[in-house]
């Protein structure tokens, strides 16, 4: 049994891959997402998902690592790892472009990655898809923002125990429960078939070792012996409902924007969160001057169907004027932004609370 909780249509089948013109960017891939919540489980996955739909490559672009912020909050998880997988051989499963992974051997890990959009040219990283068939195996599991993108992540999971004969997982997702809070609408997207709560991961383990939150609340983090993973919980699942004016903050960046078009305007974040930003933006009949990104991978480009080109940080404040909005897609940034530009702009996390 299942109940439905969000539909959104024509979104990016993959909002984190960019593109040489805006013409190649808004005839890209498109799909609905529809999340729906089931009984029995209590997982939360979009029910019109396509696997097929989605093929990751060199020019998938979602390196976070270029901000200082993210880097303090990679430097938790490895104290994480260190309390439980210190002296293990590792496997980072959608290691990336692998800058943790390097991050994590320049420590003494001893670690190996499977990703098929890494670019780089360490040896010990695979370019492939994870599969039983691979014959991959280490004490302990890295599996960071990966089981989201999963259709069946209980299966997923299932088939890594079998592969890796049992041993420790540290997995790492978004907290849905974070988005529901902060009316995160923009945090839905279609490569995302799955959206988890804490106690989601924990009914998926009898022995857990260690669970919580990081990242300012945005992501949750389980370190759980994959031997005990459960195929089905043992308790009851509460039913979940969003809440109300789920989507209200739309309106009011379309009134901020609308209210004075000659101040100008931005959106700072062109990963996942801006990308659908700027697209519900667009089909409002709003436009924003620029979208900005520190990543030099993405400057230059094109963001899927809105065709939004990506500037960087010091083409945008070229251009803008002094006292342009700028909507800041992830708060967690929001301080390191304002010092970036030198606090000549007005603000808008478009995530907290003030901005609801």
């Amino acid at each position: 049994m299942q109940h439905e909780l969000y539909r959104a249509n024509g979104l990016p089948v993959l909002q984190n891959l960019t593109f040489a013109t805006a013409e190649q960017a808004q005839a890209s891939g498109v799909a609905d997402i529809v999340l729906v919540q089931d009984s029995q489980s209590g997982l939360i996955f979009n029910q019109t998902f396509d696997a097929s739909k989605l093929s990751y490559d060199v020019d998938y672009q979602n390196e976070q690592a270029h901000s200082v912020h993210f880097q303090e909050h990679l430097k938790a998880v490895e104290l994480i790892l260190a309390r439980h997988f210190s002296h293990r051989a590792l496997l980072e499963i959608g290691c990336g472009k692998g800058y943790f992974l390097e991050m994590l051997r320049d420590l003494g890990y001893a670690i190996t990655g499977i990703d098929p959009s890494y670019e780089g040219d360490n040896a010990d990283v695979i370019r492939a898809p994870f599969t039983r068939e691979l014959g991959l195996s280490a004490d302990a599991i890295v599996l960071r923002h990966v089981l989201e993108h999963i259709q069946d992540p209980v299966a997923f999971l299932a088939e890594m125990a079998a592969a890796n004969q049992g041993g420790h997982i540290y997995i790492e997702v978004p907290c849905f429960d974070w988005i529901l809070e902060h009316k995160a609408w923009f945090d839905l997207f279609y490569e995302h078939v799955n959206y988890f709560r804490l106690d989601d991961l924990r009914r998926m383990f009898g022995t857990v070792l260690e669970a919580g939150h990081l990242f300012g609340g945005q992501y949750l983090y389980i370190v759980a012996d994959l031997s005990t993973l459960r195929l089905t919980p043992e308790q009851p699942v509460p039913r979940l409902t969003l809440p109300e004016g789920f989507t209200a903050s739309l309106d009011r960046a379309l009134q901020i924007i609308r209210s004075a078009p000659e101040q100008g305007s931005a959106i700072w974040g062109a990963s996942s969160k801006g990308v659908i930003y700027a697209l519900f933006l667009q089909r409002a009949g709003v436009a924003v001057d620029r979208v900005v990104d520190i990543n030099p991978a993405k400057q230059g480009r094109y963001l899927p169907l809105s065709g939004a080109r990506v500037s960087s940080p010091q083409e945008a404040m070229d251009a803008l004027p002094e006292g342009a909005n700028l909507f800041v897609m992830n708060s967690n940034y929001l301080e390191e932004i304002k010092r970036m530009t030198g606090g000549r702009y007005v603000y808008h996390a478009v995530d907290s609370a003030s901005f609801q």
